[in-house]
């Protein structure tokens, strides 16, 4: 049996009633003009298999890439899609029943714990959406915390994440100040918001202030830089940890703070305790979205986690192992020096002082470098006005490579 909200009757008498006299004319006042989609005639399946696949062949995947600011091309074991893709992961059941989602949730407490030993932070909840909407979640928590109503945020963010930070505080009614340095006196803000590795690479001492200080950093700078035991909130994107680039997403944001602060985290938080057996067991400790609470009550109503997202970061960081992390961090540290050192040689100079594996470089013009660059085969980086170029290297460049892009570029 058929179900159909309204009739042909019923939605007669809605239009009657708003003087309408078809539903077309419910949206003749939108600029829409209808085109013809001009869609050709129906194939089979294994027609539309060909087509695919002779798009997929104009792609060009084999670049070697120097690309960064905020998405990277790091190693990506094959273990990681070999796990998360089984069934059991691929779901969209969430774990309100802890006795059926015992996996999910020790998954959930694996990862929390991993990003607060990254962090040097007491507390993570299961992930937010991205980088982006963990800046504008923790500036809101620290919103609630100190019951103020303003922010300041360094203007060397990630313009990406500063994008949503204004979409984000501007529906909350938040004050956001942008600078580009900080003022003596920051009292009268609920938070400071930085970036460290900054979004050119630069690496900063962290400054003490009078508010919260919120911290965005990527993970696996983490594995040469010491942790930001200083902020009160650590924030930051997760595709370092084994995430695919997959041209610029989906990705994961985490977010970790210090103990006292746990109760305003937004999102899930996964527990570990005993059941009446003494066994161990795991369960939601912390569930402060709409769907658990009263919607009033809630700390945010957008920030679902991101699970198979951070099961992909709880398996890299497992299968690589403290060693292997930090092996990886130096290799992408060491090449991006070698790769700063040699442009040097031939006059091209690097602008920052300190950085971890991303650096600015200054050059007579950028898109004539990053054309012929693209010409031998090398993404060579992000323009950033005409003059200068955000340059990234990871562990996954060769010294062949380094040397090619340098050789382009003479």
């Amino acid at each position: 049996m058929n179900f159909t909200a309204h009739t042909d009757e019923t939605r007669a008498k809605m239009l009657e009633e708003i003087n309408l006299s078809d539903i077309e004319d419910l949206f003749s006042h939108l600029p829409i003009k209808m085109k013809s989609l001009d869609l050709p005639d129906g194939i089979s399946e294994m027609e539309a298999q060909k087509k695919v696949r002779a798009l997929a062949k104009r792609n060009n995947t084999d670049y070697i890439s120097f690309v960064g600011g905020g998405c990277y091309n790091k190693f990506v074991p094959a273990t990681i899609g070999q796990v998360a893709n089984r069934f059991e992961f691929l779901t969209a059941y969430t774990p309100y029943q802890p006795e059926i989602s015992q996996g999910t949730l020790q998954i959930m407490y694996e990862y929390q714990s991993m990003i607060c030993m990254l962090t040097g932070m007491d507390v993570a909840n299961a992930s937010v959406y991205d980088g982006g909407s963990a800046c504008a979640e923790a500036i809101s928590m620290a919103c609630r915390i100190s019951k103020k109503q303003s922010a300041l945020v360094s203007n060397k963010l990630n313009p990406e994440y500063k994008e949503v930070v204004k979409t984000y505080t501007w529906g909350a009614g938040i004050n956001v100040e942008w600078v580009n340095e900080l003022p003596e006196n920051t009292g009268d803000y609920a938070c400071v918001l930085l970036q460290n590795p900054d979004y050119y690479g630069e690496i900063r001492e962290l400054p003490q202030t009078d508010s919260l200080l919120i911290v965005c950093t990527t993970p696996d700078s983490l594995s040469v830089i010491k942790p930001p035991v200083e902020a009160d909130i650590v924030v930051g994107d997760i595709q370092t940890l084994g995430i695919p680039m997959s041209f610029g997403g989906p990705h994961a944001g985490f977010m970790a703070c210090k103990e006292k602060y746990m109760r305003q985290l937004p999102g899930r938080l996964s527990g570990k305790t005993v059941d009446a057996d003494g066994k161990t067991a795991y369960t939601l400790t912390l569930q402060t979205r709409e769907q658990h609470i009263r919607r009033e009550k809630a700390t945010s109503n957008i920030c679902s986690n991101q699970a198979l997202i951070a099961l992909e970061a709880t398996l890299y960081l497992s299968l690589l192992g403290e060693d292997g992390f930090k092996e990886a961090g130096r290799k992408s540290a060491q090449n991006a020096h070698l790769l700063s050192d040699k442009l040097a040689e031939i006059g091209i100079k690097t602008e920052n002082e300190n950085f971890y594996n991303e650096f600015v470089i200054n050059l007579a013009n950028s898109d004539d470098a990053l054309k012929k660059l693209k010409n031998n085969g090398i993404l060579g980086g992000i323009k950033l006005d005409n003059n200068r170029i955000l340059v990234a290297a990871t562990e996954m460049n060769t010294v062949e490579e380094i040397n090619k892009y340098v050789d382009t570029l003479k």
